[in-house]
């Protein structure tokens, strides 16, 4: 089992329906077919300025590759982004100790980037305030 996580706050002038709208977007890429199980609420960690939180368990890499292709993941995310003014990806974490399996994970994401790379641009500031 692979564990996603992404922690992310909201910008300032984001409304309270354009937040619920958001997080409803988030819970559907989260039911996806490659999902084992997610959830999308409230972070609980340190005062570290993350206010939400995203958590998807996702069985294996084809499944992973499955969700980050997912037509409703990729129809989320422009839904989503515009409303976020910083997010952190991780820590992931699996129970499968493959040596390599960090670097395989690294490498579906890389593939992802050359082949939405509008998407890429469009994340990389979010990353970047973090």
């Amino acid at each position: 089992m692979i564990v996603h996580m992404l922690r992310f706050a909201f910008k300032q002038d984001t409304t309270e329906q354009e937040r619920e709208h958001v997080l409803t977007v988030m819970r559907r890429t989260a039911s996806v077919e490659s999902v084992s199980f997610g959830t999308v609420g409230q972070s609980l960690g340190e005062e570290d300025g993350f206010t939400h939180a995203y958590c998807v368990g996702i069985a294996d890499l084809d499944a992973l590759r499955r969700y980050m292709h997912d037509p409703v993941h990729l129809a989320g995310d422009p839904q989503i982004m515009p409303h976020l003014s910083r997010i952190a990806i991780g820590p992931d974490l699996s129970d499968d100790m493959t040596p390599d399996l960090a670097g395989r994970i690294l490498a579906l994401h890389e593939e992802k980037v050359a082949l939405y790379p509008r998407w890429a641009a469009e994340i990389a500031p979010l990353l970047a305030a973090a």
